[in-house]
């Protein structure tokens, strides 16, 4: 039953209501993981029989067969979040297995992925487990050299093309920033890395170079820019949150830092409702499939932050955070209205 309100609910007092969707359903938990990983099996098997006919045929199936890699690794992301299974052991370990397919270590993710969420929109907090972004006066006392780097950081080919291949194919090789913190991330790191030389080794056994080319990397870098692109207007739009102590107060800028991105069917399917995600960033228990629920039953929350495709595509042009109006700018408008180069 949808429900509505004539005075706005705090971050506080949603947290009390959303309490009430945290609880997964083991059986529709195994039926997301079979209907995701049994099409993405079968894609592959697909893909590889079509190298026989034309290599072409194999790249577009490994392209879509990214939205699916996507999809398991947004059920990897829940896992992470302890909101897939009831059970914590079997939990990990789903995680850890799909973190072979996802290419990444599910134990150094799980870490770095929380502290995303535990400092998300703190100005005093930022370099782990988000897009680096430079506020107005911190991009005004770089040096040329420094400016150019971070524009070509923020440009969208280095965004969304390069960085995420470089991030999974080889960032997460190792455990990056949890180098001095354990054992258990370089295990998670090492293990995964053994397993993706398993199936590399299988598939080169069987193979040869040919589905590595045309099959496995393609469909890893089109998920990786997926993933990348997803994350991005997540957090990246116009009038986002970002402060300092003492205004920031995580659970209001979970709720005001992060977007609604409204997609079509089936791309909000593939996606594993990810665009829902300024309700996941406030209550992160919640499992994907039930994050429609939330804005089904509550329309505040359906219409807060609401970004389409076509908004989406313009956050794009969005590089600085400028302090002063509590909100993202262009480079453009930033020479424009502070005279910065």
């Amino acid at each position: 039953m949808t429900e509505t309100t004539t005075t706005p609910r705090t971050a506080r007092e949603w947290l009390k209501i959303l309490a009430q969707y945290r609880e997964p359903s083991t059986g529709r938990s195994l039926f997301e993981l079979a209907v995701t990983l049994v099409p993405f099996l079968a894609i592959w098997a697909l893909a590889w029989a079509a190298l026989s006919v034309s290599p072409w045929i194999s790249l577009a199936l490994a392209a879509l067969n990214g939205a699916f890699l996507v999809r398991l690794f947004i059920i990897q992301h829940d896992c992470g979040h302890g909101s897939y299974l009831s059970n914590r052991f079997a939990q990990d370990w789903l995680g850890r297995a799909l973190g072979v397919l996802t290419l990444t270590p599910y134990d150094v993710w799980k870490r770095t992925h929380a502290i995303h969420h535990a400092h998300h929109g703190d100005l005093e907090a930022r370099g782990i487990g988000d897009v680096t972004t430079l506020t107005v006066e911190e991009y005004r006392a770089r040096s040329p050299m420094g400016r150019l780097i971070y524009r070509l950081y923020r440009h969208p080919v280095t965004l969304f093309v390069v960085g995420p291949a470089y991030m999974f194919l080889l960032q997460h090789r190792l455990p990056v920033w949890l180098m001095r913190s354990g054992w258990r991330y370089w295990a998670s790191s090492m293990g995964t890395n053994v397993g993706m030389a398993i199936i590399l080794g299988l598939i080169l056994y069987f193979g040869g170079w040919a589905p590595v080319l045309w099959i496995y990397l393609p469909t890893a870098v089109m998920a990786a820019s997926i993933g990348v692109w997803l994350f991005y207007v997540q957090h990246q739009f116009e009038d986002t949150h970002w402060s300092k102590d003492p205004e920031w107060q995580l659970h209001h800028a979970a709720l005001e830092g992060s977007s609604h991105y409204v997609l079509p069917q089936p791309l909000r399917w593939l996606s594993g409702n990810i665009g829902i995600h300024h309700v996941h960033h406030l209550y992160s228990r919640i499992p994907f499939y039930r994050l429609p629920e939330v804005i089904r039953h509550h329309a505040e929350l359906a219409e807060a932050q609401r970004m389409t495709i076509r908004d989406s595509l313009k956050t794009v042009k969005l590089h600085l955070w400028d302090e002063a109006q509590g909100k993202l700018l262009s480079f453009a408008e930033a020479r424009s209205r502070y005279g910065i180069a």
